[in-house]
């Protein structure tokens, strides 16, 4: 009778270690330490004394804004359709600008290399700088009033939506663009058989973000003069009326929430027909 072979128990794997960090890892840690020593001695940080008398001011600021004031609640809501108008129109503008700028930027359906640098620049230019700074360029190109925040909008969601739309082109399936152009399909026969179908998903829910983002942008634009509720919320705040701007502020979030609902609702819609 065979004697019977004994497994051997399999150690565990141990753990791995930590690797030593690169001189760039170093670089970067110093000056992030750099920046929190020096703004924590520059005032930046949160102080328990500051917060503490500031606990008590918010106490008094919400004894004034309670009962908010609905004396003047007609002009507030037309100021608040005004800001609705604003975020409609600029993301819209936006995503439709943001199509061809994204082809351009994809390394994929990019006419040529010069257009795609371009094009990418274009976006970086967009996204980097705050939609509050297009504002105010806005409002001195087009004067006061909503148009300047519907173009400050509208360039924010461009390059917003432009870096996302041209990340969706560069993922679907190579071959797909491959076999069209095989077939002799023009380019616009690609882009409408091959990469709007297969990424129009993506467009659809990077859309819906541009929209939520532009609803609260619409609202901080206005402190800048670019119309909206914002300068209404403005006003009342600089007067001490604070019950009437509780009114606005919670117009304002009735608004957003409005719009982040019907913005989820779309996605799922979407994404639902995606998966069947």
């Amino acid at each position: 009778m065979s004697a019977m072979t004994v497994p051997k128990p399999t150690r565990a794997p141990l753990p791995p270690r930590i690797r030593r960090p690169s001189p760039l890892g170093v670089v970067v840690v110093l000056i992030v330490g750099g920046l929190l020593v020096h703004g924590w001695m520059q005032g930046a940080a949160v102080r328990p004394d500051s917060l503490a008398s500031g606990v008590f001011r918010l106490g008094e600021f919400l004894d004034d804004a309670v009962p908010p004031d609905v004396n003047r609640i007609g002009p507030i809501l037309r100021a608040l359709l005004v800001t609705v108008e604003m975020a409609l129109l600029g993301t819209i503008i936006g995503v439709v600008l943001s199509l061809p700028l994204a082809v351009l930027a994809a390394r994929n359906t990019t006419p040529h290399l010069s257009l795609y640098a371009l094009s990418r620049a274009v976006i970086t230019v967009s996204r980097t700088i705050p939609d509050l700074v297009w504002g105010l360029i806005f409002v001195i190109a087009v004067g006061l009033g909503p148009e300047a925040g519907v173009l400050a909008i509208a360039v924010d969601v461009m390059g917003f939506c432009g870096r996302f739309f041209a990340e969706s082109i560069e993922d679907i399936d190579p071959g797909r663009i491959e076999g069209l152009r095989a077939l002799g399909a023009p380019c616009l026969g690609v882009l409408a058989g091959g990469v709007i179908p297969a990424c129009l998903p993506s467009f659809v829910t990077t859309s819906m973000f541009a929209l939520e983002s532009s609803a609260r942008s619409s609202v901080v634009l206005g402190l800048v003069g670019a119309g909206g509720i914002g300068i209404e919320l403005a006003t009342s705040m600089t007067l001490l009326r604070y019950d009437e701007a509780a009114t606005i502020i919670l117009a304002i979030l009735a608004v957003v929430v409005v719009f982040e609902r019907i913005s989820s609702a779309i996605r799922r819609r979407v994404l639902g027909r995606t998966e069947v």
